[in-house]
C-alpha cells in the first residue's frame, strides 16, 4: 500500500528537481536569436550553464535538417558546458538547440536566425561609445539599414567587477538586426557608431554576415581595460586614480576588463577595434607605450585560450589614433605623446612590438563645433573608412594602401642648410606653413624646438629649411601638437588614398656635414 504523503513528497521532490534543472540550464548571456557566429576556418564556441553531471547535446539545424551534433557534459567545478562547432562557411540562417539530459529529464533551449560570418569586438572610451544619432548626417545614416540586415549588433551593459567574471552580468542590446531605433537609441547609449560603420564597410567588401559587439565606456583609462597581469608587466602601481577632466568614468585597475571584456573570452572572434587614449593624456602617459601593446598581447592570449584555440593567437587588432582637441592647457605635449605611444614609439603599425595591428589616423578630423565638445568629433564615417582599409590589408590580406606616408630616410645636409626626408610612399604636400615641421636645435647643452618650413618637395621627398638653427640639429618632428590642422587640411597626405601622414618624431644621430641618415625608430 502506497502512503499518500509519501507519493506527494516524491512528486514534490521531482518537481523541485525539474525546476532546478530547468532554471539552471541556459546559454551564456550573449548567445541569443539573430547572433553571428565566427565562420571558417575557426570553429564557433557555444557554451552555457547546467546541472552538474548532466549531458548536453548541441544541434545545428538548417530548416528541418540537422547539420551537426556535439555532445558534452556539465562540469562539476563550474556548472558550465562547452562545445566547439565544426568550421562553417558564411551564411545562414540556422537554428541552434541545446538539450540537457539529467535523470531522465530533458530540457531544450533554442536560438534562431543564426548566421555565420566574421565577429568583431569594438571597445574603448567615449569616441567608441558615440552612437549613430550623434554623428554627421545622422538622419540619413540611421535610415541606411535595409541593405545591412546581415550585419548584426550587440551592446554590452556598463559594468564593473573586482574579479574576472565568466559571463556578462547584463546586455543592453542583445543580438539584433540593425534599426534606426537601436543604432540611434541616445547619446552614448547602445550601439557604437564607429563599430557599426566599420562593420558596414566590411560587409560591402566581403558580402557575408558581420557580427559587431560594442563594449565601451566613456572617460575611462587603459588601466581599467587591462588585466592585472598586463599592468604588472608594465610596472603600473596598484593604486587608484583621482578623476580629472579626461577621466570621468571608472578608473580602478582592471574593473572593466573583469566585467566587460573577460566574460567574452570564450567567444571565437575575428578581431578587435579600439578607440581610447584621451583619458591617459594626464594619467600614466609615459607608460602608454607599454600598457597599450601589453593590453593587445594579453587580450590575444586570453581570447585564444578561452576559445580553445579557435580565436587566432595573433588576431588582428585595429585602433584609432587620437583626433584633435581644443585645449586651454599650457602644455601641448599630451595628445601628440599619446599618439606616438599608441604606436609603441615607432610612428606606424604594424611593427615588431605590435604585429598584426592597423591604425586609423584621425588628427585631421577635428570638430570645433561639436555639441559634445571638440574631444568628440562627429565625423565617424572617415574614421570607420580608414579602419576598414587597415582591416582589409591586415586581417584579410588585401593588397591596398591602408596608411599614410611615413619617413623612411632622413638626411642632414648641413652645408646646404637642409634636412631631407624620403618617404615610404608617394606624398602630396597639401599645405605649407612654418610650424608643422619642427627641428630640435641644440647649442651649449641646451635644445629648443624651432620651425622648419618646407623648402622644396617632389613625389617621394621633401627638404626642410634648417637655417634658423645656429647650432646642431638633433631631432625633427611632424604635427606634434594637440590640434595639428583644420578639418582634412594637414600638410601631408598620400595622393590617391587621401590618407594623412601620421605624426612622428626622430632623433638625428649622425650630425656630420654632408649626407647622413637616421629615420625614426
Amino acid at each position: 500500500m502506497v502512503v499518500p504523503g509519501f507519493v506527494f513528497g516524491l512528486v514534490l521532490q521531482l518537481l523541485l528537481l525539474a525546476n532546478t534543472s530547468a532554471g539552471s540550464f541556459r546559454f551564456a548571456s550573449y548567445i541569443n536569436d539573430y547572433m553571428v557566429l565566427q565562420k571558417e576556418p575557426s570553429g564557433a564556441v557555444i557554451w552555457g550553464y547546467g546541472v552538474s553531471g548532466a549531458t548536453v547535446t548541441v544541434t545545428l539545424c538548417q530548416g528541418q535538417t540537422a547539420i551537426m551534433k556535439k555532445v558534452t557534459s556539465v562540469q562539476a567545478h563550474s556548472n558550465s558546458w562547452t562545445v566547439v562547432l565544426d568550421p562553417m562557411r558564411p551564411g545562414g540562417p540556422y537554428e541552434l538547440t541545446a538539450q540537457q539530459t539529467f535523470e531522465r529529464m530533458n530540457f531544450t533551449l533554442r536560438v534562431q536566425n543564426v548566421l555565420f560570418g566574421d565577429v568583431w569586438l569594438c571597445s574603448g572610451q567615449s569616441n567608441m561609445q558615440m552612437t549613430v544619432s550623434q554623428i554627421v548626417n545622422a538622419t540619413s545614416e540611421l535610415l541606411n539599414t535595409a541593405a545591412y540586415q546581415s550585419v548584426r549588433i550587440l551592446s554590452v551593459s556598463l559594468s564593473q567587477a573586482e574579479e574576472e567574471l565568466e559571463d556578462l552580468r547584463k546586455v543592453d542590446l542583445p543580438w539584433s538586426k540593425p534599426t534606426s531605433e537601436n543604432l540611434g537609441h541616445g547619446d552614448f547609449e547602445y550601439m557604437s557608431a564607429v563599430c557599426w560603420l566599420f562593420g558596414r564597410h566590411l560587409y560591402d567588401t566581403l558580402q557575408y554576415p558581420i557580427g559587431l559587439i560594442s563594449s565601451s565606456w566613456g572617460g575611462t583609462p587603459i588601466e581599467a581595460w587591462s588585466s592585472g597581469r598586463s599592468l604588472k608587466a608594465c610596472g603600473v602601481s596598484r593604486q587608484g586614480f583621482l578623476p580629472s577632466d579626461f577621466v570621468t568614468g571608472p578608473s580602478k585597475h582592471s574593473v572593466l576588463w573583469n566585467a566587460m571584456i573577460h566574460p567574452l573570452h570564450n567567444m571565437t572572434l575575428k578581431g578587435v577595434i579600439w578607440y581610447q587614449g584621451e583619458s591617459n593624456v594626464n594619467l600614466n602617459r609615459d607608460l602608454y607605450n607599454c600598457t597599450f601593446p601589453a593590453l593587445i598581447e594579453d587580450w590575444r592570449q586570453t581570447f585564444h585560450r578561452g576559445s580553445q584555440g579557435q580565436t587566432e593567437r595573433f588576431f588582428p587588432f585595429g585602433f584609432v589614433q587620437l583626433s584633435s582637441y581644443l585645449s586651454g592647457a599650457t602644455s601641448d605635449d599630451g595628445f601628440p605623446e599619446i599618439r606616438w605611444h599608441q604606436t609603441a614609439d615607432f610612428g606606424s603599425v604594424p611593427n615588431v612590438m605590435m604585429p598584426r595591428t592597423f591604425m586609423a589616423v584621425a588628427m585631421d578630423l577635428c570638430d570645433r563645433d561639436s555639441p559634445f565638445g571638440s574631444i568628440h568629433p562627429r565625423d565617424k564615417q572617415t574614421v570607420a573608412y580608414r579602419l576598414h582599409l587597415g582591416a582589409r590589408a591586415v586581417a584579410y590580406g588585401e593588397k591596398l594602401t591602408f596608411q599614410g606616408p611615413v619617413p623612411q630616410k632622413i638626411e642632414l645636409l648641413a652645408s646646404q642648410g637642409l634636412l631631407n626626408l624620403t618617404y615610404s610612399q608617394e606624398i602630396q604636400v597639401q599645405r605649407q606653413d612654418n610650424k608643422t615641421f619642427e627641428i630640435s636645435c641644440c647649442s651649449d647643452h641646451w635644445c629648443k624646438w624651432l620651425p622648419a618650413p618646407v623648402d622644396t618637395f617632389s613625389t617621394w621627398t621633401l627638404a626642410l629649411n634648417i637655417k634658423s638653427c645656429p647650432g646642431t640639429v638633433a631631432a625633427v618632428r611632424y604635427a606634434w601638437t594637440t590640434w595639428p590642422c583644420e578639418y582634412k587640411q594637414c600638410a601631408l597626405y598620400h595622393p590617391t588614398s587621401a590618407l594623412p601622414a601620421p605624426p612622428f618624431t626622430a632623433v638625428i644621430t649622425d650630425r656630420a656635414s654632408g649626407s647622413n641618415s637616421k629615420a625614426a625608430k
